[in-house]
């Protein structure tokens, strides 16, 4: 009677995962500390995350590290986070998360590593990045690139998106199942989405 619910319980530890991961890692900026619903919310037996089109800007070996931010660069803040799931809702150690996307100019580095990054989850199966909000170019709306890989599972490539864009309507490949959920806080923008896998 006094035991939580599978539901419950999943809600409860995810939630307070995200605190966590905001805590630690923003210094305790109102967005991240808040309760971001999980995007989406995991049920047993989800429907994997959509896959997406890698694009023409994929360069293999990103450096691991969570901060993508540039000296001098413009560009407003986000903080991206999130958690790496199973079908069943389990977090996933070891899962490598690799982002990239185009700079505040709407201009992707070919030649170097400037906007990519990967991350490896924990226990908790959380990871997050610290970089900017991409500018809109030509075609496309604003959006960021994914690679999610657990040690079990197959590659996962998809694209996530922002909620309210104007060029989402326009855009060919934008699908609603991939929009993060997003806050606001003083310094910049903060969205949490949570990978779903395809494994038990």
């Amino acid at each position: 009677m006094n035991e939580l619910s599978k539901p419950s319980r999943r809600r409860f530890l995810l939630s307070t995962g995200m605190v966590a991961v905001g805590v630690e890692l923003s210094g305790g900026g109102a967005a991240l500390t808040q309760e971001l619903a999980p995007t989406p919310s995991c049920h047993d037996g989800d429907e994997p995350t959509p896959r997406q089109t890698e694009g023409p800007f994929f360069r293999p070996k990103s450096p691991e590290r969570s901060d993508l931010r540039e000296p001098g660069a413009g560009g407003r803040r986000f903080e991206l986070f999130g958690f790496v799931l199973t079908k069943s809702c389990r977090p996933l150690r070891g899962a490598v998360v690799d982002v990239w996307h185009a700079n505040e100019k709407g201009e992707y580095d070919n030649i170097g590593f400037r906007y990519r990054g990967r991350v490896i989850t924990g226990p908790d199966g959380a990871f997050r990045f610290r970089t900017i909000v991409p500018a809109v170019y030509p075609g496309r709306t604003r959006h960021y690139h994914v690679k999610v890989q657990a040690p079990t599972s197959s590659l996962l490539t998809t694209q996530l998106y922002f909620p309210d864009e104007p060029a989402n309507r326009r855009d060919g490949l934008f699908r609603q199942e991939l929009l993060m959920r997003v806050a606001d806080d003083d310094e910049g923008l903060a969205g949490r989405f949570d990978f779903v896998l395809n494994i038990h």
